[in-house]
C-alpha cells in the first residue's frame, strides 16, 4: 500500500479499518476464486499420485512453452539472447543448461521487461513486495496464474489439513495492519470477505497476548496460519499464562523454518499439529508438509535446481534454489535464483502418506543466514544448539567475522552460567575455536517485513570471496 494511502487507513477507527479489509477482500477473493477453482483443486489433488515419469513429461512440456515465451516474447531473454547470437553463441534456448542463473536484482531494477509482450501489466495482478531484504519487488499475474496458484494452495494445503477457505481463520503476518505505535487494542483487523482475521505481527508484547487470545475467541477461528516466530511468540506467552482453552485445528507456519523447539510450543498451545510450507511472492517454488511431516514440492510451481557454485549438489547436501517458473509463463524467471538454501530428498522410498510428489528434506535459510567456519565450510540449521530445552524465550546467532559468533538471546527464568557454556559448546563443535559473545536481551528485533533473522552472517561477499574463492 502505498504510504499516503496506508497513513490515512492508520486514521481511520476500527470499525473502517475493518470494512476497508473487507472491500479488499472482497477484490482478492474475486481474483483467486473463479468457478474452475473446485475444477482445478480435483486436479491437483489427482496429480498426486502420479510416477515419477508422469512428472518428467508434464514438466517437460511445460518447460518448453515457456523458455520458448521467454525467448521470443520477454524483452529481457529476447535482449539477452539476440546478443549471445551477435556474439556468435549458437547454443539452444529450448535446453535450460544453456540459460544464465537470473538475480533478484535484475528483476528489481526493470520488473516489466520480464512481462511478454502479449500482456497488459494494466489488466494484470500486480503484487508489490519487500521480499526478505527489505527491497520493494514487483510481480505480475494474469488471472489464469492467480487462481491456479490459490487453487494449489487449497488441494495442497487446506485440503492436506482438513480445514476450508470458508472457515474462519487468523494470520499473523506482516501486513501494517494497525499503526506500529498503537498501544491498546484491537491489534487485527476483519477481513469479513474471506473470513480472516489478520494480526500484527509488530505488537506481540508478553502484555498485549491476552488481547490476542481474546480476539482468537471472540472470533472463532479454526486455523492459525502465519510467520513461524510470530506464532511461537504468541504460543510461548499462551503456555506462560497457562492459557488451555483456545484449541485449532492446524497451526499452519509460512516465510520461515520451523524449528524443533517452536514446533513443540505452537503444538502445546494450541492442542493441535502444526504444519510447515514454503513459498514465496515469485512463485517458482512452493512445498507443504504432510502428515507424516515430509515437506513435498509442487512441482507444477517450479522446476528446481540445488546448486553448489553452479553445479548440482549430491542428494542430501545442501545448496542454493535456483528455479524455474511453470505456471506463470507471463512473467517467466528462469534459473532463478532465490536465495535460500535447501536440502532435496534422496528419492528412496515412498511417503508413508501415499502422495509421491517429491520431498525437500529442509529449507535451510537464506544464503546470507548461512555461518562459515574458518576452513571454508558453510554450516546451515543451528536450530539444534536450542534442542537442549535450554532457559531461553528466543535466539539469534549473529557471526561478526571468521572467529567471533555472538548470541543474542532473551533469557527465561533460570537461566545460568551452564545454560550460557552449553550454548558455548554446541556452537564450538559446529564452528570450531570460535569466540563466542553471548548478549541477554530484551527482545529480538524483525525486519521492516516483521519476520525474524535467527541465524546473521555479517562476513561480506568480498571477504567470502578473497577467503574462499568465487562461490
Amino acid at each position: 500500500m502505498h504510504p499516503s494511502l496506508l497513513k490515512c487507513y492508520h486514521a481511520l477507527p476500527p470499525v473502517l479499518r475493518n470494512a476497508a479489509a473487507g472491500l479488499r477482500g472482497w477484490r482478492l477473493r474475486r481474483w483467486r476464486y473463479g468457478p474452475e477453482t473446485d475444477s482445478l483443486v480435483g486436479s491437483a489433488v489427482q496429480r498426486e499420485s502420479w510416477t515419477e515419469n508422469q512428472w518428467k513429461a508434464w514438466q517437460a512440456d511445460r518447460l518448453d512453452l515457456v523458455l520458448n515465451r521467454a525467448a521470443t516474447l520477454v524483452p529481457y531473454y529476447r535482449r539477452l539472447w539476440e546478443q549471445r547470437r551477435q556474439q556468435g553463441d549458437r547454443s539452444d534456448w529450448a535446453c535450460l543448461d544453456n540459460w544464465p542463473v537470473l538475480e533478484k536484482d535484475a528483476v528489481r531494477v526493470n520488473p516489466r521487461a520480464f512481462v511478454a509482450d502479449d500482456c497488459n501489466t494494466r489488466r494484470m495482478f500486480h503484487e508489490h513486495t519487500s521480499g526478505t531484504s527489505g527491497t520493494p519487488l514487483d510481480l505480475w499475474w494474469t488471472r489464469e496464474t492467480v487462481r491456479s496458484w490459490y487453487a494449489l494452495m487449497e488441494a495442497r494445503w487446506r485440503l492436506w489439513y482438513g480445514v476450508f477457505r470458508r472457515d474462519r481463520w487468523a494470520v499473523l503476518g506482516g501486513q501494517l495492519v494497525t499503526p506500529a505505535t498503537q498501544r491498546r487494542p484491537p491489534f487485527w483487523v476483519w477481513n469479513a470477505a474471506m473470513q480472516q482475521l489478520y494480526m500484527s505481527s509488530y505488537h506481540l508484547a508478553p502484555d498485549f497476548i491476552p488481547h490476542y487470545v481474546d480476539a482468537l475467541r471472540r472470533y472463532r477461528v479454526r486455523y492459525l496460519w502465519g510467520y513461524t516466530s510470530a506464532l511461537y511468540a504468541l504460543a510461548r506467552e499462551m503456555i506462560r499464562r497457562n492459557i488451555t482453552d483456545v484449541k485449532m485445528a492446524v497451526v499452519i507456519t509460512n516465510a520461515e523454518p520451523v524449528y524443533a523447539y517452536q514446533r513443540d510450543a505452537i503444538a502445546r498451545a494450541f492442542h493441535c499439529p502444526v504444519r510447515e510450507t514454503y513459498g514465496m511472492a515469485e512463485i517458482v517454488c512452493a512445498a507443504s508438509e504432510c502428515e507424516n511431516g515430509k515437506l513435498h514440492l509442487w512441482p507444477e510451481v517450479g522446476f528446481i535446481e540445488i546448486l553448489d557454485n553452479g553445479q548440482p549438489v549430491a542428494a542430501g547436501q545442501a545448496g542454493d534454489l535456483v528455479c524455474t517458473g511453470l505456471l506463470n509463463a507471463d512473467m517467466p524467471l528462469i534459473r532463478y535464483r532465490l536465495g535460500d538454501r535447501a536440502v532435496a530428498g534422496d528419492g528412496e522410498g515412498a511417503c508413508p502418506c501415499g502422495r509421491t510428489l517429491p520431498v525437500l528434506t529442509s529449507v535451510e535459510g537464506r544464503c546470507d543466514d548461512v555461518l562459515y567456519a574458518l576452513d571454508g565450510r558453510a554450516i546451515g540449521r543451528m536450530d539444534p544448539i536450542f534442542k537442549r530445552q535450554l532457559p531461553i524465550q528466543e535466539a539469534q546467532i549473529v557471526q561478526k567475522d571468521w572467529t567471533r559468533i555472538e548470541v543474542r538471546y532473551v533469557p527465561d527464568s533460570g537461566f545460568d552460567q551452564r545454560s550460557g557454556d552449553a550454548i558455548t559448546t554446541e556452537i564450538r563443535a559446529r564452528m570450531g575455536p570460535v569466540e563466542v559473545i553471548l548478549t541477554p536481551v530484551s527482545e529480538l528485533p524483525r525486519t521492516s517485513n516483521g519476520k525474524f533473522q535467527a541465524v546473521i552472517c555479517e562476513i561480506s561477499k568480498d571477504q567470502l570471496q578473497r577467503h574462499l574463492g568465487p562461490r
